[in-house]
Parts: structure tokens; C-alpha cells; sequence
């Protein structure tokens, strides 16, 4: 989450004309690709309009921003192999789950970024760095699986497969219980069960 977005703010609107010239009308000035990709590392929220249609081209734009920062020479974050098994999956019946998925374990790895920062830093070796991303994304996929579990058996089961492990059976949806809860609090109890439970593992 931007820190725009963290504090409420409306988000900055960018305009992009005919001559691909991008103005940014909370400045009152055009903008460059490359201070777009600043205000992304700023933390400043935007979204990005055609100026002629008024469509909303945001993901165009920040999926331009990734291409020219991956052309620049310098150590790119797409590996290749990643960039086949993304194109594969587009028209998949696991394409769905993807965009949540990506969102998700990237969210949690910017939450720990400090954390691992150090365990980089004082890894003995490159073996040893990689180990401890590598007990990362399982614990990202293990949380993700548990979240996907809460809200969608079927979308679980899709989500277990995708790491390559055989999901635990989906229970039957609870019946009314002895309490007298209905089934909405019921939810909202494992829902706020769920929160501790991913709270505590990403600590």
C-alpha cells in the first residue's frame, strides 16, 4: 500500500495526450516516465488518464515503466524463466488466481524487506541468502493457502495445486451453532481468528 493510499489522500492524475506527453495536473507540469517511476518509489498514489478518451490506462503505463526499467542494463527483476510461466498461465484456469497470488507474497516480502535485508547481509554465503527467500515464499504460499481457505474452498484447492502439494480436504460449511451465533458472526469470528493467525506467522 502507497503511502497515499495509507493516509486517504485522492490519488495524483496524470493525463497522457496524443503525443504520448504525460501531465501531471497536480503540479501543472509534464512528467517524464521516469518521474512516474519516482513517485512510485516515493509512495505517491496515481492513476493515469488517456486525456482524449478519459480511459483509464494506469496498468499500461506502469507496465511501460517496468519495461524501460528492465532495458536499462542493470540488474533486472523479471527472470526469464518467470516471464514464460507467466505468459503461460494467461488463458489457464489458474489465471485468476495469479494477480492475487503475486499481489500478495509481494506485499508480505515489502512488510519484511528490513528483515531480510539483514539476513542478507549476514548470510555466510549466496546459498544461504537464497535459503532464507526461498523459506519465504513458502510461508507466503502456506499464509496465502490459509487466507484462500477462508473465503473459497474450491479457489483453495486451485491455490494448493499451484504449489504443488494436495490441499486438505474442504470441511462442510458450519451449521448453525449451540451458541445461537448466526452464520455472518460466525465468519466474522474466523475471519478475526485467520488475522491473528497470519499477524503471528509473518511476525
Amino acid at each position: 500500500m502507497s503511502s497515499d493510499q495509507a493516509s486517504g489522500k485522492s490519488p495524483t492524475v496524470i493525463k497522457k495526450y496524443a503525443n504520448r506527453r504525460l501531465y501531471n495536473t497536480a503540479t501543472s507540469t509534464y512528467v517524464t516516465l521516469d518521474d512516474l517511476s519516482a513517485m512510485v518509489k516515493a509512495g505517491t498514489d496515481f492513476l493515469v488518464y488517456d486525456a482524449k478518451t478519459g480511459e483509464d490506462i494506469t496498468r499500461s503505463v506502469l507496465t511501460q515503466i517496468i519495461f524501460e526499467e528492465e532495458n536499462k542494463g542493470g540488474q533486472t527483476l523479471l527472470p526469464v524463466n518467470f516471464l514464460r510461466q507467466l505468459i503461460g498461465v494467461y488463458g489457464d484456469s489458474m489465471q485468476g488466481l495469479v494477480p492475487g497470488y503475486l499481489e500478495f507474497s509481494l506485499d508480505n516480502l515489502m512488510k519484511e524487506q528490513e528483515k531480510l535485508r539483514k539476513q542478507m547481509l549476514d548470510a555466510v554465503g549466496v546459498g544461504d541468502a537464497f535459503k532464507g527467500m526461498e523459506e519465504h515464499a513458502k510461508r507466503n504460499m502456506g499464509m496465502f493457502n490459509d487466507a484462500m481457505k477462508m473465503f473459497n474452498p474450491f479457489a483453495a484447492m486451485m491455490a494448493g495445486n499451484m504449489a504443488g502439494v494436495t490441499p486438505e480436504t474442504p470441511k462442510p460449511a458450519p451449521q448453525a451453532s449451540p451458541s445461537g451465533k448466526d452464520d455472518f458472526q460466525i465468519l466474522k469470528d474466523q475471519l478475526a481468528a485467520m488475522q491473528e493467525r497470519l499477524d503471528s506467522i509473518s511476525k
